[in-house]
């Protein structure tokens, strides 16, 4: 299947990565998250396809070509890479102010048997968080009104949530923002567009993910 546009395309439209933002700032009042390209391979390669993209240059838009298999792959003898799924469940509590992106994690986790809420703004976080009293959060760094790490301090000085674990889940995800991310009181820290198993093992395995090194560009 392919697709064409007239957008202006990415700076590597060859590869769809999580890719440069136009709005850099943290509430994101104009442009998107440069992430569009990056969940659409990863959804299409969870069906053993792939995802290209190729532009003639600036102004002459792009062009995306998905290819899907056309029928199922045979079954695979081999044991699930997700056997994580038998570990304990968690409350999880997402916050994030894309609406789409925070109702997808949602779903992609209820099937997992987490109880997941989810708040779309900063200042909705106590809120929820002090009756839901969740055990993890994933947290968008780039909110309006009040960013990710405000949000971050709010839940560690507050004696009923302080306990619960913060990981922040954001393409502000280069090695300049970790430090900040770590003082705020994040104790992992997730590039956009995380994949399943980054996030089953922060769920079931105690944030035992290791920091990216070549995260969002």
């Amino acid at each position: 299947m392919a697709r064409r546009d007239t957008a202006r395309p990415s700076p590597a439209p060859s590869t769809p990565p999580a890719c440069h933002r136009a709005d850099s700032t943290l509430d994101r009042s104009r442009g998107g998250l440069g992430l569009g390209l990056a969940l659409a391979k990863e959804l299409v390669e969870l069906h053993e396809g792939s995802v290209d993209a190729s532009s003639a240059g600036p102004g002459k838009g792009a062009e995306f070509l998905v290819r899907l298999p056309l029928g199922p792959s045979a079954p695979s003898e081999a044991p699930s890479k997700h056997a994580a799924l038998e570990a304990p469940r968690r409350r999880v509590l997402v916050i994030e102010d894309n609406v789409d992106a925070a109702d997808s994690t949602r779903e992609l986790l209820k099937p997992l048997g987490d109880e997941v809420a989810v708040a779309y703004t900063g200042r909705d976080r106590l809120v929820r968080g002090r009756a839901f009293q969740p055990e993890i959060v994933l947290c968008d760094i780039g909110l309006p009104e009040m960013d990710g790490y405000a949000v971050a301090r709010a839940l560690r000085a507050d004696e009923s949530l302080k306990g619960a674990r913060l990981v922040a889940v954001s393409d502000y995800a280069l090695p300049e923002d970790l430090p900040r991310a770590e003082a705020a009181g994040f104790e992992k820290h997730l590039a956009k567009p995380p994949s399943l198993d980054a996030l089953l093992t922060v769920l079931r395995n105690g944030l035992g993910v290791d920091r990216p090194s070549d995260t969002a560009h």
